[in-house]
């Protein structure tokens, strides 16, 4: 039975990869598919789910085995491990929406090198138990699904006046065809970075503004 102390490590583990170190709006890690696919929701939704697979399932393997594999060829194992839960993503992808496989293409595979995959599994999975691992990996992953669904949901609301393939505003609605084009990633996630950095300012201001006016 879990402690209550390590409950709460666990949970706090869980948390801070949904905000306090989100991997794109803070970490500013895998980029790559998340300017590449994010053109609807249901790409980005798939992608999201597709890595959190690949993290989840890698940190448990990791996590479990870590006093078993030697530090010289620590990072080699990691990323067979990574490929093989990547290969499995690509399997069930393919025959459950194979649409949506074909629409993600080579970003799936693209997955193995995800600096956020091979990032958790070294800096985390590798030195916890297989508890904090797994909790580590579930928070990084609704972190980084989150972000792929905001950028998605946004540009293809502004670029296809849709959502989920759901038509928004009617046949007389003008859509702004660069959001669903690269340039558009680049913009979006320039904007949504700008407005998170905002927050965060706002949040880092609240207790000096709270201890001023405590102080008149």
């Amino acid at each position: 039975m879990a402690k209550p102390a390590d409950a709460g490590q666990a949970y706090e583990e869980f948390v801070k990869g949904i905000w306090k170190e989100n991997p794109v709006f803070v970490m500013v890690l895998g980029m790559c598919p998340m300017l590449a696919v994010t053109n609807s929701a249901v790409n980005a939704i798939a992608m999201g789910l597709a890595t959190a697979f690949v993290l989840i399932g890698s940190s448990f393997l990791v996590s479990l085995l870590r006093a078993y594999i030697p530090k010289q060829v620590r990072i080699s194992t990691y990323i067979v491990i990574i490929a093989t839960f990547v290969t499995v993503a690509d399997f069930i992808l393919k025959a459950a929406v194979p649409e949506i496989h074909k629409a993600l293409g080579a970003f799936i595979a693209l997955i193995v090198v995800n600096c956020l995959i091979l990032g958790r599994q070294e800096a985390f999975a590798s030195r916890n138990t297989v508890r904090m691992a797994v909790a580590d990996a579930v928070g990084m992953a609704v972190g980084f699904a989150f972000a792929l669904l905001c950028l998605g949901a946004t540009r293809e609301i502004l670029g296809s006046g849709s959502l989920f393939g759901f038509s928004l505003f009617g046949p007389n609605y003008e859509p702004w065809v660069i959001m669903i084009l690269p340039p558009g990633g680049f913009i979006m996630l320039g904007v949504i970075l700008l407005f998170f950095n905002w927050l965060e300012q706002r949040r880092a201001m609240r207790p000096a503004v709270a201890h001023e006016e405590g102080s008149r």
